[in-house]
């Protein structure tokens, strides 16, 4: 049995110890937010925080990781509130949105060890594969939450202007399920 914290949670598997990660997240524990995209660790979709580190959770066996700390996108942020997402979601960064929760994770373990990264040290770092092609977004946004996060910059949150939280949500008529 292998046994290491996930989102703030003790985890005793009962799989092979060379399972990889992502099957024991995905599989095991219902964490289908890291995403099996290339299965031999280049599209980064499956990306995690492991003490740290962001590693490719296709790439590593349960065994490996014996007592260490992960972090998946459930874990970063129950509200959504961590600066990465807040960022990606204000500069409409994602399209598919397959591959985002992969890159929210590089970014944030980006930001945990550098504060104020240069253009060039996020293209360095961010090595995900997008299909959609949002590379010039990506960049930009990760410099803003970068930004968020210093305390430098906030982002307003809640529905857009002009719309009341409570008629946010508000059913339309037409639409109503009652009204059929």
């Amino acid at each position: 049995m292998t046994r290491f914290t996930v989102n703030n949670q003790p985890v005793q598997y009962r799989m092979d110890p060379e399972t990889p990660l992502l099957w024991a997240l995905r599989d095991a524990s219902n964490l289908t937010g890291t995403k099996y995209g290339c299965g031999n660790g280049e599209c980064g979709a499956c990306i995690v925080d492991i003490d740290g580190e962001a590693v490719r959770a296709c790439q590593a066996n349960i065994g490996a990781i014996e007592g260490s700390y992960v972090t998946t996108i459930e874990g970063l942020s129950r509200e959504r509130a961590h600066p990465v997402q807040l960022a990606f979601v204000a500069d409409n960064v994602s399209q598919c949105g397959f591959c985002i929760p992969g890159m929210v994770m590089a970014a944030s373990v980006l930001l945990k060890k550098n504060r104020n990264p240069s253009e060039e040290e996020i293209k360095a770092t961010i090595t995900n594969i997008c299909r959609c092609g949002i590379y010039p977004r990506l960049v930009e946004s990760i410099m803003k939450a970068a930004r968020v996060q210093r305390g430098d910059e906030t982002i307003a949150t809640g529905p857009p202007p002009g719309i009341s939280p409570a008629d946010a949500a508000k059913l339309v008529p037409a639409l109503d399920p009652s009204r059929r």
